[in-house]
């Protein structure tokens, strides 16, 4: 029987549950093979929704507990993380500053176009080794001012972050038996270890693959399992379950490198648009349902299984 776990405050960001839908025509242009299931955290209304607004319904609650009118966080000049950052912001009343890495962009598009019109402040960074100092830079200017800071780390993975990930296993298992395998992708961990953390302590043989959009699998694995180490304490659950936990790792799709769409994550964002009419992302969600189809296609489920896609959004990234 699963454990109680310690309810967490959250700021009503998300409106839950999001759909569970079935990948029947894209199943059909496979070939068959397993049940397909996606779960459409795309459909999240919230700022375009994606994976991060259920980080941030925890992480923003945290922050205004502590006191806090600015939130300050990194990323790219198209993430996703900091457009629900700054949009979180926006509903609470609070300023924002977001650290990006890249140039500004003559004319903002996509997710920069987003963090203008919710009146994020935006500095930019030569490259990602430069963000952890601007960071630190931003909240001592804000603290100088008289003001309060908080700082969220790329992507909300933190254990905080990640138990939105936990409860969103819990949501999906009051929707339908739990899935032989979940598959999603995989960047700043927070999700991947909600994900993993959730299925052993709801005591499901849910596997869990985490396909990485940059990282290698072991560097990946190991920023996951720092992340699940404090979900423990913050649950208020037993840290032997997370302990033994698997967590899987596929980085053969990254190609060249963040963000460079391969002609398997291209295939696959037509194949899904063209059977099931769900956009997929360049940087992340195209690349982890490459994945997907490589794997039906090479039989490595059995027909008999029910795999879900767990979509993390990230759309806007479409227009960049």
């Amino acid at each position: 029987m699963a454990p109680a776990l310690r309810p967490l405050p959250a700021v009503p960001l998300l409106s839950a549950p999001t759909p569970v839908e079935e990948l029947s025509r894209l199943r059909a242009i496979l070939g068959g093979g397993p049940r397909l299931l996606v779960k459409r955290d795309d459909a999240i209304g919230f700022a375009f929704g994606g994976n991060k607004v259920r980080k941030l319904a925890l992480v923003a609650a945290d922050a205004r507990a502590r006191g806090a009118d600015t939130l300050i966080t990194c990323g790219g000049v198209q993430s996703n993380h900091a457009r629900v950052t700054a949009a979180a912001a926006a509903k609470l009343g609070l300023r924002c500053v977001l650290i990006v890495n890249g140039a500004r962009p003559a004319r903002p598009s996509a997710n920069a176009l987003l963090d203008d019109l919710l009146g994020a402040e935006v500095r930019y960074v030569p490259s990602r080794d430069a963000r952890a100092a601007a960071m630190e830079e931003a909240a001592d200017e804000v603290c100088r001012s008289g003001r309060t800071p908080y700082v969220i780390p790329l992507g909300a993975s933190t254990p905080l972050g990640a138990a939105g990930y936990v409860n969103a296993v819990f949501e999906l298992l009051d929707q339908i038996p739990a899935p032989d395998v979940i598959l999603h992708a995989s960047s700043s961990g927070g999700t991947q270890a909600g994900l993993v953390a959730g299925c052993a302590l709801a005591d499901v043989p849910t596997q869990v693959i985490g396909v990485s959009a940059d990282e290698s699998a072991p560097a990946l694995q190991q920023e996951i399992r720092h992340i699940m180490a404090g979900l423990p304490q913050l649950l208020e659950c037993d840290d032997k379950i997370l302990r033994d936990a698997a967590v899987t790792v596929d980085d053969g799709f990254v190609g060249e490198g963040y963000g460079i769409p391969t002609a398997l994550s291209q295939e696959a964002t037509e194949l899904t648009a063209r059977s099931e009419a769900i956009f997929l992302d360049p940087t992340y969600t195209s690349k982890a349902m490459a994945g997907l189809v490589a794997r039906v296609r090479r039989g490595d489920f059995a027909d008999s299984h029910t795999v879900l896609f767990w979509h993390t959004g990230g759309q806007v990234g479409l227009f960049a």
